[in-house]
């Protein structure tokens, strides 16, 4: 198999493992949107279970002052019935106070009373509201669920779509190979192998090494067949480690690199190195100037 046809399997199976990453992730994520709605109804339920509490206070102390208005209303009206056989102008004025204090007692137990009353008849509205909103919830959480269940499902059958593909180009590619192409399709979004166009490349848009470029375009070139082509016959890039294969420039897009004075990394140590022995010459000078 020739290299350009081996650059040209990693571009299909590129796009076959960036959607089924992008299938394994949206399975992952589709649970998570079911949290919310969760959160949601625990709360509503929580709510409920505090307002049945309150509305069980209610009936209680709407009990309780339901009796001891009855009590005041039995006492008021069994002194006023008293009234008709006193003797003396102290039993009177006894009775007369109590029925003025029942009576006072009983106007403030039917406010009480009132009161309650009233906020039974709220807790209960609200109850009722609650009632009808979880049991909304609860439909709507589970028509979802069902909802999300096909969805997995469908996208599972995709993937097995996709690995069944998968298996058929990757058949004679070397397993190191594809678990480190794998891996940075995971990295970069989708990306594992992108072009050089103009020394630059196209995944990071770093400027590379013309070395680096023109061992890419050799490769392409190459239309010899090779047997077990392994991980070592590619290019990476250095910046962004995608491998790499060569494009050849659009017409206006600039050139970076003139291939006719390439030059190596090598090269670029001489220069620096005799940059260096000149300053230390200039340096010398200076000194032996100086003593004079």
């Amino acid at each position: 198999m020739a290299m350009d046809e081996v650059f040209e399997k990693l571009r299909t199976l590129q796009d076959i493992l960036s959607e089924k990453i992008t299938l394994e992730q949206d399975i992952q994520e589709i649970p998570k949107l079911l949290v919310t709605q969760e959160e949601l109804l625990a709360r509503l339920k929580k709510s409920f279970i505090e307002r049945n509490q309150d509305y069980e206070k209610a009936k209680v102390a709407e009990a309780e002052f339901r009796n001891l208005l009855t009590d005041a209303e039995s006492m008021r009206e069994k002194a006023e019935k008293n009234m008709d056989v006193i003797n003396t102008q102290r039993e009177y004025e006894a009775l007369d106070k109590e029925i003025h204090d029942s009576a006072e007692k009983e106007q403030q137990y039917r406010k009480d009373l009132q009161r309650e009353e009233r906020l039974l008849a709220e807790l209960d509205e609200q109850m009722k509201q609650s009632t009808a909103l979880i049991e909304q919830q609860e439909a709507e959480l589970a028509e979802r669920r069902a909802g999300n269940e096909d969805q997995i499902t469908e996208k599972k059958l995709k993937i097995e779509s996709l690995v069944a593909r998968e298996q058929e180009l990757t058949r004679d590619l070397d397993p190191e190979l594809l678990f480190i192409f794998e891996r940075s399709i995971r990295k970069n979004k989708g990306r594992g192998i992108v072009a050089i166009k103009g020394g630059v490349c196209m995944g990071c848009h770093m400027i590379l090494p013309v070395q680096l470029a023109n061992n890419v375009r050799q490769k392409m070139e190459d239309k010899e067949e090779k047997v077990n082509i392994a991980l070592k016959d590619f290019d990476f890039c250095p910046y962004c480690s995608r491998i790499l294969f060569y494009e050849e420039a659009e017409q206006g897009e600039e050139e970076f690199f003139d291939n006719d004075d390439s030059g190596s990394l090598a090269d670029l140590e001489d220069m620096e190195e005799d940059d260096y022995d000149e300053d230390e010459e200039e340096e010398e000078k200076v000194n032996i100037d100086f003593e004079e």
